[in-house]
């Protein structure tokens, strides 16, 4: 399977103007895709994203392919390579091999490449929503119907949802236990007590004041 970041444009959030991000994999073999919209490209968006393809495919590929990026790479001295720990952790839990592509080597990962170009002119172009949940609901019937209905690259007699059937049985099966990938962000209170977070004020709940 193939993983990146594609970066969608903006959202008003409140006061704050938050960068709409989409995390895109696709399995390799059949194309099967699932895009994840997120307001960060942080570990826990990251992870959350894979999360859900393995639940929505009901497995996963035995080795994953990615960009350098800090959530995936923390130091990199030719084959060398120090992996972010909070990544290994997650590969660990649903046994897959990490596996970063090449420095400026993007093209090894050309079918997901290809296809965040594809989402951008199929499913987000001229796309109307009213917020971020939405959007992602309506990216999940877009990956269930539209793009499970195009033809598989290999063989056009067949679709991408017809080849993800010939693929299932090839995948690695979910642990018993999910992996936490919730949203974590440590912040300060001062005397009063709100929280300043992208330009908005939160109220903390009375029993941690």
């Amino acid at each position: 399977m193939q993983i990146d970041w594609g970066h969608f444009g903006h959202l008003q959030i409140g006061r704050a103007r938050r960068p709409l991000m989409a995390f895109v994999v696709v399995l390799s073999y059949s194309r099967r895709v699932l895009v994840h919209f997120s307001l960060n490209a942080r570990m826990d968006a990251f992870l959350q994203g894979h999360a859900l393809a393995f639940a929505a495919w009901g497995g996963l590929a035995r080795v994953a392919l990615y960009d350098n990026l800090k959530s995936t790479v923390l130091e990199r001295v030719g084959d060398a390579i120090r992996f972010n720990p909070e990544l290994l952790a997650f590969a660990s839990h649903y046994r897959y091999e990490p596996r970063p592509v090449a420095v400026a080597r993007g093209n090894e990962k050309g079918r997901v490449e290809r296809k965040i170009r594809f989402i951008r002119d199929s499913f987000f172009a001229a796309r109307e929503f009213t917020d971020l949940d939405d959007l992602n609901a309506k990216a999940r019937v877009w990956c269930e119907g539209q793009a499970g209905d195009l033809r598989w690259p290999e063989d056009t007699r067949m679709s991408v949802r017809e080849a993800f059937g010939n693929e299932r049985a090839s995948l690695l099966t979910l642990p018993h236990a999910d992996y936490p990938v919730h949203e974590r962000l440590e912040v300060q209170v001062a005397k009063t007590p709100y929280v300043r977070f992208d330009l908005n004020d939160y109220s903390v709940p009375h029993k941690y004041v």
